[in-house]
């Protein structure tokens, strides 16, 4: 299986089995190649993952990203081998955390993740010039998050280049592109942001870098028609991965689906 290429729809981890459910089966109806969970301390993505997976067959499965201060390759592994996923299946992303020196954490974790989770297509969490290189270089995707399209633009050179270096074809981008649908919408996107612009020093430097008036990250859109619109804009990613912002039930997550489907 390869999704690549295909749009995926993201939600954030812990989701309800009897919402994440119904939502894999819709989203593989509405022709989406993957689903995907972030992955936070109150909830692990993989747990997500293996709802997702048991309801829909045919998608891949995505988590972006999973912090290896927090939860490191063996732990990864285990939870893999807990839940039965397929490796096969599996695009697992990875990022550095809160650690010191997160380039060289993240170049000297990749041995170890080959060893611990063969058959797993690793993407690394990918926003500065030089991680985006290292995504090229070595890793089987770059994950981007929180971008522009034209930012994105830039970046992709950059995982390109690390590419071109190592002599390889360059891996697949994937990217959270945050997406609220309806009356609302701008609200939604504005509190989410506004969350993630001061989580940390790696966010705030990142925004800062944007250039961006705060709410207008991502894609807040009355309907289907701009949803599709405003979506179209991120060329630069190969899966533009839609972080569905919308109430965590069925309705709600589905009606988002819908207005984003590819």
């Amino acid at each position: 299986m390869d999704s690549a290429g295909k749009r995926g729809f993201g939600v954030a981890a812990g989701l309800d089995p009897e919402v994440a459910r119904p939502l894999a089966e819709r989203c593989a109806e509405l022709g989406y190649g993957s689903t995907w969970s972030n992955d936070h301390p109150g909830a692990k993505g993989l747990d997500t993952l293996a709802e997702f997976g048991a309801a829909a067959p045919s998608l891949d499965l995505g988590v972006a990203v999973i912090a290896l201060d927090r939860t490191p390759p063996e732990a990864i592994a285990a939870d893999v081998e807990r839940l039965g996923l397929d490796p096969a299946r599996l695009w697992i992303g990875v990022g550095a955390g809160f650690g010191e020196k997160p380039l060289t954490r993240m170049r000297e974790a990749l041995p170890e993740l080959r060893e611990r989770l063969p058959g797993v297509r690793l993407v690394l969490a990918a926003m500065g010039p030089k991680m985006c290189e290292l995504a090229g270089s070595s890793y089987d995707g770059a994950f981007f998050n929180w971008m522009t399209p034209d930012f994105a633009a830039d970046a992709r050179e950059r995982v390109e280049a690390g590419a071109a270096e190592a002599r390889r074809e360059p891996p697949p981008i994937f990217g959270y592109v945050r997406t609220a649908v309806g009356p609302d919408a701008a609200a939604r996107l504005a509190k989410e942001e506004s969350f993630y612009r001061d989580l940390h020093d790696g966010y705030r430097n990142h925004f800062a870098r944007l250039e961006e008036p705060e709410g207008t990250v991502g894609v807040a859109a009355a309907d289907a028609t701009e949803a599709q619109s405003q979506l179209s804009a991120y060329t630069a990613l190969d899966t533009a991965v839609v972080r569905g912002l919308a109430s965590a039930t069925v309705e709600a997550m589905t009606t988002v689906a819908a207005a984003a489907a590819p």
